[in-house]
């Protein structure tokens, strides 16, 4: 009976044990899965991973430093930076990571900024009236960026000039020469580097030309030796457009008053009193009393002779009486006549002295004198004919 009831209760038992082992062997491999086991040997690097670096914390500092050497070496290498901006940058590498960085977030900013104000303050040495207020208003501006200024001189100075360079060549144009004149307008037309062309040496050919123009026309015009033998010289010649202008506006107006200085010494040779006063005056004065001479004073001097030479006429002629001759016989055949002016002195010697005169009274000497010849001849006659009667009787 015993045995029975065993095997009844192991019957009884046998699915109840068999269910909670297949929930035990579930429960096992769950946290089995979520929690593996602790490693028991040290990892091991995985193939074709064991030669690679693996950089730490210090070593992608270094990486970094480098990196900014890379930048400042970049920086004070372009050809825009200053000499200022080169030992500012070597000296942060000198010193260090930290002052590089700085370098590189701050002072780099700080002294372009620097360097862009130097490059526009020598602009102001040929800039024309639209970039020189432009420059002035940069200057005194406030809080002016580095991208603002950086602009300015890289694009804004540029079309200022340009501005500027139209309207002196239109000034140019407007007092040149023909040849000045063609030029110009077609560097108008054209394009900046046209202008700039133009005004830095297209004027000066051009004006070379006119130049010439003008030197033949002075030439052909004027009458002095000197100044044309000089024009003549010049041409003939291969003279730069700077000699020809020095000659247009310097040289000609010297050799023009030499050649007026001989003329004025010629008129002095050759003029009356007021005129010789003139004339000395002049020749001790400037170039334009002598212009001013030869153009009228030459003539208002002999003028002023001529009528001091009437007066002086017209009062000899006033103190002479009526019936009065000039000559000294006597009797009406003895007058020379009395006319107008200086007329009774046909000569007058070194000493202002009249010449002798040969009037009638020498001619009643020499009557008298052959008179007295002519009886002392027949005298002699007379005795010599007694001589020879008396010695044929």
């Amino acid at each position: 009976m015993s045995r029975i009831a065993a095997a009844v209760t192991t019957a009884a038992l046998a699915p109840a044990v068999l269910l909670s082992s297949s929930a035990f062997a579930a429960d096992g491999e769950s946290t089995t899965s979520a929690t593996p086991p602790s490693p028991t040997a040290p990892d091991q690097a995985a193939p074709g991973e064991a030669g690679r670096h693996q950089p730490g914390k210090d070593e992608s500092g270094k990486d970094q430093s480098e990196q900014d050497r890379k930048t400042i070496l970049a920086i004070i290498g372009d050809p825009m930076a200053s000499e200022y901006m080169k030992e500012a940058g070597n000296q942060a590498i000198a010193d260090g990571p930290a002052a590089m960085r700085k370098f590189i977030e701050t002072d780099q900013h700080r002294i372009r900024l620097d360097d862009y104000r130097i490059l526009i303050a020598r602009l102001e040495h040929k800039a024309g009236p639209a970039l020189s207020a432009a420059i002035k208003k940069i200057f005194n501006g406030d809080n002016v960026t580095l991208e603002e200024i950086r602009h300015f001189y890289q694009v804004t100075q540029h079309e200022l000039r340009d501005e500027d360079n139209q309207v002196e060549i239109s000034r140019i144009i407007n007092t040149g020469g023909p040849g000045v004149k063609e030029a110009g307008k077609k560097a108008l037309k054209g394009t900046p580097a046209d202008r700039t062309a133009f005004l830095e040496k297209g004027r000066y050919h051009a004006q070379a030309e006119d130049d010439r123009v003008e030197l033949a026309r002075i030439d052909e015009g004027w009458d002095g030796p000197i100044l044309s033998e000089a024009i003549s010289e010049l041409l003939r010649g291969s003279a730069t457009p700077a000699q020809l202008r020095h000659f247009l506006e310097v040289t000609q107006h010297t050799l023009r008053d030499q050649d007026n200085t001989l003329k004025v010494a010629r008129i002095v040779e050759r003029g009356g009193p007021e005129v010789v006063k003139a004339g000395r005056a002049a020749l001790a004065g400037t170039p334009a009393d002598r212009v001013a001479f030869l153009a009228t004073g030459q003539y208002e001097a002999a003028a002023k002779d001529k009528k001091a030479e009437q007066d002086k006429g017209k009062g000899q002629q006033g103190h002479t009486k009526p019936g009065q001759t000039t000559g000294t016989g006597t009797g009406p055949a003895a007058n020379t006549g009395a006319g107008s002016g200086n007329t009774a002195v046909t000569a007058q010697g070194g000493n202002g002295a009249p010449l002798a005169a040969t009037g009638s009274g020498d001619a009643g000497m020499m009557a008298g004198g052959a008179g007295t010849a002519l009886v002392a001849g027949a005298g002699l006659l007379l005795a010599a004919r007694m001589r020879r009667a008396g010695s044929a009787g």
